[in-house]
């Protein structure tokens, strides 16, 4: 009997520690598996930190063929600042093969200022377009160690009237030989040779619009105030043309229902 009862006792502490090995084996696989589950999940994490690879650098061939709101990167050298509110800053920039205008490019005011003219910088957003003006939205920029850049005024004067003019979008560019006609009329009737806004309604501080002619056909050129405030010389230029006077002039090509350049000089001829 007593044989018997050893016999149980010694097959029921058998059973005991098999069970316990099993429960130590299961253990250390789980922490295993979860271990290597970590890992996985840091690794993801990483991935979608550095965002997968980085896009590659347009030229402005590949850019311009692009499609509207499609993802764009490129580089290019400033070469104005328009305007900088609440970490967003709107941009000129241009290389040796065109040019490009970045619209409302997160931005610190700290990189603003860095941001001087024949800085390169890499910028990645989306192509878009508004009234006529291809521009560069929701971008984001770094600055590439480059030797500095500054475009030289391209003479597009006798491509006013041309379909290839809109070919030098957001470049700079230079007219000559251009006379100043009647950009409206004040509060008596009198023609005047600029508007503060296109309409007249606004007061010294706002944009600046005035007409030219050139062979025949009259444009309207802007001094954008974001671009050239009101103690620019370009501003104050505007503010004293009078209609009949021949000038040469520099600026931006914008772009806006048609031709609308963003002028930054002018100088009264002879």
């Amino acid at each position: 009997m007593k044989k018997l009862f050893a016999l149980l006792l010694a097959l029921a502490m058998v059973l005991a520690l098999a069970a316990c090995g099993n429960t130590q084996n299961n253990g250390q696989e789980d922490q295993q598996n979860g271990g290597s589950n970590t890992q996985n999940s840091e690794n993801q994490n990483q991935e979608d930190q550095t965002g997968g690879e980085e896009a590659a650098v347009m030229s402005y061939e590949e850019y311009m063929a692009a499609e509207l709101d499609s993802p764009v990167t490129v580089e290019a050298y400033v070469q104005a600042k328009q305007s900088w509110w609440e970490d967003q800053a709107t941009v000129y920039a241009q290389d040796e093969d065109g040019a490009y205008f970045f619209y409302n490019m997160a931005c610190t005011e700290e990189d603003y200022a860095l941001l001087t003219p024949g800085t390169c910088i890499r910028v990645s957003g989306y192509k878009a377009e508004w009234s006529g003006e291809v521009e560069i939205i929701d971008a984001t920029f770094e600055i590439v160690e480059a030797e500095p850049y500054i475009a030289e005024a391209k003479d597009v004067t006798d491509l006013l009237a041309d379909e290839s003019l809109i070919d030098y979008q957001n470049q700079f560019v230079s007219f000559t030989g251009l006379t100043v006609e009647a950009a409206g009329q004040d509060d008596s009737g009198n023609d005047v040779a600029f508007l503060y806004n296109w309409d007249g309604s606004g007061t010294q501080g706002d944009d600046l619009y005035f007409n030219v002619s050139y062979n025949g056909q009259t444009y309207t050129f802007t001094v954008e105030s974001y671009l050239c405030g009101s103690d620019t010389e370009v501003y104050k230029a505007v503010e004293s043309l009078e209609i009949g006077q021949v000038i040469d002039a520099q600026g931006f090509l914008y772009w806006y229902e048609g031709v609308n350049p963003h002028i930054t000089s002018v100088t009264v001829a002879g």
